[in-house]
């Protein structure tokens, strides 16, 4: 399912005069902090096989951005096995190439959309039974779920996998203002300000997916929240949002360094 980048070819980079100082603390930071989200995703079921990739836009450097290498799983990845590329597909750090699919959904991603610094993509298996289902993927009937009331959009058409530039570009252009991309038959897409963020929002969309296709399987009515109540909801959870979602990486990685502490290296 996974393809090399080297079958395609991506558009010839710029010349660069000076290489940009890719050592700095922030980057290492970013580096262990999506390796322990990678990780975790892992221990939670949310990959598939050496498919599906995170990305995050360099620290310092808006051109540029973290992602995970092709033929990997993600309980494999560490800090120093991330690369840097550039958006034209050129890896200026880092051992391998992106999966052909990660560099075209997340280089247009990051350069379409310059709000989205943090993109993770994946087939975890409730949110994606619900982009297979008819109409809205969330029916808002569930408390977790509200947390994204109003955040969502749904990539409708479906064109096999991104192999091209103009596939990438057109998955951007289906997200408008949305930070949740529901993709019709394929899965979905986080976007996020943070790496936290980013993690936070992955970890409550699947429990939240996973609570509604229980609740579907009952073959009882499901009943949504009234939209006031669902509206308000969402507003007192995003007041501390960003704040929980740092806090839930940093649990994530103290859980890590004790566990699993070879994903900083």
């Amino acid at each position: 399912m996974a393809h090399s980048l080297h079958a395609s070819s991506p558009a010839p980079a710029p010349f660069r005069s000076n290489r940009p100082d890719l050592a700095t603390d922030a980057i290492r930071t970013a580096r262990e902090d999506l390796a322990a989200c990678f990780r975790m995703a892992a221990r939670n079921g949310f990959e598939e096989g050496i498919c599906n990739h995170f990305s995050s836009v360099v620290p310092g450097h808006d051109d540029l951005f973290l992602v995970n290498p092709y033929g990997y799983a993600f309980r494999e990845l560490t800090a120093s096995k991330l690369l840097i590329c550039d958006f034209h597909g050129n890896v200026l750090d880092g051992e391998g190439v992106p999966e052909a699919t990660a560099f075209y959904i997340h280089a247009e991603m990051h350069r379409l959309l310059p709000r989205a610094k943090v993109a993770f993509h994946t087939h975890m298996p409730y949110a994606t039974a619900l982009s297979m289902t008819e109409g809205e993927p969330l029916i808002w009937a569930g408390q977790t779920a509200l947390k994204f009331y109003g955040r969502t959009a749904v990539d409708r058409d479906y064109n096999g996998l991104a192999l091209d530039n103009r596939e990438g570009a057109r998955i951007a252009s289906a997200v408008g203002d949305a930070d949740i991309v529901f993709m019709k038959h394929h899965g979905v897409m986080v976007l996020a300000p943070t790496i936290a963020e980013a993690w936070d929002d992955l970890y409550y969309l699947e429990r939240a997916a996973e609570v509604q296709v229980l609740a579907m399987s009952t073959g009882r009515k499901v009943l949504p929240v009234d939209p006031a109540i669902a509206a308000e909801t969402y507003r007192q959870m995003r007041e501390g949002d960003s704040e929980s979602a740092r806090l839930h990486l940093a649990a994530i990685r103290r859980q890590l360094d004790a566990e699993e502490p070879q994903y900083r290296h």
